[in-house]
């Protein structure tokens, strides 16, 4: 009996290949063979859990009626309506200074005024040179009058044989030098006349003067600063005219300028006043581009109503520009149309059976792009659901303020419910 188990067992071992005279070839083909059972028993499982899975789920939202504004942004800084600056004309020494910052002014009041010892000595010089100047004018109408008579005199003699041809002559040459030195003088007197004219004038513009009533902005100077004007003026006073009423210039991208017009209100907001927004209306907008880091801007000025001078100049602003607004529009989200459902949701793939499930068609994502048809940007679609699936709805939009769109054609009405997004699948 124990013969015959063991004859068994080396049966078996034979079998299995396990004897001491198997292969080990023979080994490797059985271990094979046992992965590849394995690995299809759980492909086959996963397709089977993979089927049993839930449908996508999406994301709705209706469309609906409503008003759509549509505006454009720029940024900005606020300005007075007409800003001044004051500086001398004049090098000198700074002896007052007659007003700070934020003072009230009116037109003509006294800003400052220069050390004037040595202005008002030239003044006294040009005046005396004046003075002798008409003395020697004076001198040279006395010099005619007596060399006219002369030589007059000279003539009537002459008439008579008493006076000869050389005197005559003589005579008749001092007169025209004494006219000549007349001339000179007179000459003379004009020139230090208008020595004096400049001098004076630089004696009153040693007092520096508002040109305008309003504001002092800024105060660059104080009394003993010394102030060169030898190649430009300098700036000693900033003023504002009038603070109640000023100016917000803002930089309007190039995309948007078309958009932009004359007359178009708009609101805006500073850091200042959080939750507060204020009043605008263009008043210009410049043909001139402006280039900063490449990117190309128009300069936009609007008028700002400041009666309670809340706003100050210089403060940054964020305005929004009303270039269209549209009432009793059907409107759909944005979301709606970015939307596009994934090619996984089609039935052509899930029903390929286990041999589709192992060698897919590749998947796209979503897109985010508007989906354009026949391109045509206003032509657009979206997706509304019927039996649980995605089925597209070509629409013609219009207007959008980002948020919302408006559409103009298509079969769409009031409650139309699109999608707008997938939601994840459970895990």
């Amino acid at each position: 009996m124990t013969n015959n188990a063991t004859e068994r067992s080396d049966d078996i071992s034979q079998v299995l290949g396990l004897g001491s005279h198997s292969t080990g070839r023979k080994r490797w083909k059985w271990l094979l063979a046992a992965m590849a059972v394995l690995a299809l028993t759980g492909i086959v499982v996963t397709y089977q859990s993979a089927g049993n899975s839930p449908k996508t789920q999406f994301k709705t939202a209706q469309a609906q009626w409503g008003n759509l504004t549509v505006t454009v942004t720029a940024t900005g800084t606020l300005e007075p309506v007409n800003q001044v600056d004051v500086g001398s004309e004049l090098s000198g020494t700074i002896e007052t200074v007659e007003v700070d910052y934020n003072h009230q002014i009116e037109r003509g009041q006294v800003l400052a005024r220069l050390d004037t010892d040595r202005l008002e000595a030239e003044v006294i010089q040009a005046r005396a040179s004046l003075d002798s100047a008409k003395a020697k004018e004076q001198e040279a109408k006395a010099t005619v009058l007596e060399t006219r008579l002369r030589f007059e005199r000279c003539q009537k003699l002459a008439q008579r044989q008493l006076c000869s041809q050389e005197e005559l002559d003589t005579t008749r040459a001092a007169y025209a030098r004494a006219q000549a030195a007349e001339a000179s003088a007179k000459a003379q007197v004009a020139v230090a006349r208008a020595t004096l004219d400049t001098h004076e004038t630089d004696l009153a513009k040693a007092v520096i003067r508002s040109p305008i009533s309003g504001i002092v902005l800024v105060r660059a100077v104080e009394p003993g600063q010394t102030v060169a004007a030898s190649f430009q003026t300098p700036v000693l006073f900033t003023l504002a005219e009038d603070l109640t009423q000023m100016e917000l210039h803002v930089d309007v991208d190039e995309a948007d300028v078309g958009q932009v017009k004359e007359g178009q209100r708009a609101t805006f907001t500073v850091d200042a006043y959080p939750g507060r927004i204020f009043s605008a209306q263009i008043t210009q907008v410049r043909y001139g581009a402006q280039e900063i880091d490449g990117v190309i801007t128009y300069e936009t000025v609007l008028r700002v109503n400041n009666s309670d001078l809340s706003l100050r100049p210089g403060m940054t602003a964020t305005a929004d520009i009303v270039v269209e607004q549209v009432e009793n529009a059907l409107l759909i989200p944005n979301r709606a149309l970015r939307f596009t459902p994934p090619v996984q949701d089609k039935p052509s793939t899930s029903n390929r059976g286990l041999i589709g499930y192992l060698f897919p068609h590749p998947s796209r994502s979503p897109s985010k792009q508007r989906p354009e048809v026949n391109g045509n940007p206003q032509q657009q679609r979206v997706w509304s659901l019927q039996e649980g699936r995605p089925t597209a709805l070509p629409i013609t939009i219009g207007a959008t303020d980002g948020i919302m769109t408006q559409v103009l054609e298509g079969e769409i009405e009031p409650g139309t419910v699109l999608v707008t997004d997938t939601l994840p699948r459970p895990s």
